[in-house]
């Protein structure tokens, strides 16, 4: 993100900074108001003198110290924002020095202070502050999605590249990135086929920053010539306050297996080998078989009244059956509430014509073989709830690829086939980012995202986003 002037629906990031300063100021003082109260209330601390005596001095200079080290390690930086961990784990790394510093004074003062509201103050601060980093977080990828605190970007490379990058900006919409045109090496087009328009040639990028009032440079693997290319735009945009972004020519890629490190000028990226095999551990498996039990005896009074719901509605049997594709291509009986009439597979050929999928699912917003009570555990994924018995099995894990019919596996392509390297999953990246309102195209590629860069912190991660996708009802039906 630059630090640019504001152009159309652009956002000055002052006014965003400005804000994240003034909510940590405010995160401050509740957290040594908390503090204060807690100190001198609860009976846990012992009564060791005046407590205003002792915290006031330290009152009036804390605020200021933490605000200055937060800026010092660059909390308040504007491409810190909004994306991954760094921006909290910099707001930790400030807050624990902080605490540290002050301790250090206070000892080497030889000042007595209160042992209880120093605790508590950096406690409670460093959870407000992360909280309130995490609200406004949201409030602000909110309005990127709906178009406001946007960015003006034109990206620089071949067709090609350019089309991939700005399909991911655009889909990424929270990012706050508005594709405003095409930089190519032809540059004589009116638009790409994407319909993206060209506003410059390569060499001649300046131009084209200074014609379209762009914030954001987006040079594509292939966007420049040469390191000397890249480095004369550099020098040409100095004095103007365009963010310039280099995008290698890796996708899909989590954080965690890139490693970025300068040798003699010349910036290595490290990527670490997929993690397909890494996601068949035995500590994978030991948290699916301790998670599904858990589970289980939460959610058994739910599994008691949904199946006799579904025996009383048509006297049918309560679980459905299917043959799926599990791990390596072997096959499974996959578990599931039935929520569709008893003859549903007989019906499917006749609806066909209505198939809304755009690749090898059938999709269908109003599917008349849904019964009543299917219709409302398919809303909250009731109907899903007997698979954790295929997870104590070994043969689904928690969190995966969803699990594929035999004839959905026979019309993948080779690649689409990696998907089958680990255990399909109750939960998944496909369940949290849409369920069915996803692309067969997304589907695949979030569930291979999944495959080549699973760690266990991914799945954590994935399973809280499935409680409130599962409560929203975002995409079932």
């Amino acid at each position: 993100m630059s630090s640019s002037r504001q152009a159309g629906t652009g956002a000055h990031p002052s006014g965003l900074i400005a804000s994240m300063v003034i909510l940590d100021l405010i995160s401050i003082a509740v957290a040594m108001g908390l503090a204060y109260l807690g100190r001198s209330r609860l009976s846990v601390f012992p009564d060791t003198g005046d407590v205003d005596q002792m915290v006031l001095p330290v009152v009036q200079f804390l605020p200021l110290g933490w605000i200055l080290l937060l800026m010092v390690v660059g909390a308040y930086s504007p491409r810190s924002f909004g994306v991954g961990t760094f921006e909290f784990r910099r707001v930790l790394n400030a807050s624990l020095v902080t605490a540290g510093g002050v301790g250090i004074a206070c000892y080497l003062a030889r000042y007595s202070l209160s042992r209880g509201f120093f605790v508590l103050t950096f406690v409670l601060g460093i959870t407000l502050l992360i909280l309130g980093r995490l609200m406004l977080r949201r409030m602000v990828q909110r309005a990127r999605r709906s178009g406001k605190l946007t960015l003006r970007a034109i990206i620089v490379g071949p067709e090609r590249s350019v089309t991939e990058v700005a399909q991911v900006l655009q889909r990424e919409s929270w990012l706050g990135y508005r594709v405003v045109g095409a930089v190519t090496p032809l540059g004589d087009e009116v638009e790409l086929s994407s319909g993206l328009p060209v506003v410059g040639h390569v060499n001649d990028v300046l131009d084209a920053v200074q014609r379209t009032h762009a914030d954001t440079v987006v040079f594509t693997s292939a966007g420049f010539a040469s390191a000397n290319d890249l480095r004369r735009v550099a020098w040409e945009l100095e004095s103007h306050n365009a963010q310039m972004i280099v995008v290698p020519s890796i996708s899909d890629v989590s954080r965690g297996r890139v490693h970025m490190r300068p040798v003699g000028g010349l910036p290595l990226v490290y990527v670490e080998r997929p993690q397909s095999e890494a996601a068949s551990t035995w500590l994978k498996r030991a948290f699916d078989i301790l998670g599904a039990l858990a589970v289980l005896l939460v959610v058994s009074p739910v599994l008691a009244i949904t199946a006799l719901l579904i025996k009383r509605e048509d006297g049918g049997p309560v679980l459905f059956r299917q043959e799926r594709v599990g791990r390596d291509g072997k096959t499974f009986e996959c578990l599931k509430f039935r929520s569709m009439v008893v003859d549903a597979e007989a019906r499917l050929q006749a609806l066909q014509a209505q198939n809304m999928g755009d690749g090898v699912l059938f999709k269908m917003t109003d599917d008349p073989r849904i019964t009543r009570i299917g219709k409302v555990i398919r809303r909250f994924s009731i109907d899903e709830f007997p698979q954790l018995v295929n997870v104590l099995r070994g043969e689904m894990s928690l969190v995966g690829p969803r699990p594929s019919l035999p004839s959905e596996v026979e019309r993948y392509h080779s690649d689409v086939m990696r998907r089958l390297r680990v255990r399909p999953g109750l939960t998944g990246l496909w369940q949290v980012s849409g369920r069915s309102d996803l692309s067969w195209d997304d589907a695949v590629r979030l569930d291979l995202y999944y495959v080549d860069n699973w760690s266990m912190m991914q799945d954590l991660h994935i399973l809280v986003r499935t409680v409130r996708a599962v409560l929203a009802a975002r995409g079932a039906y």
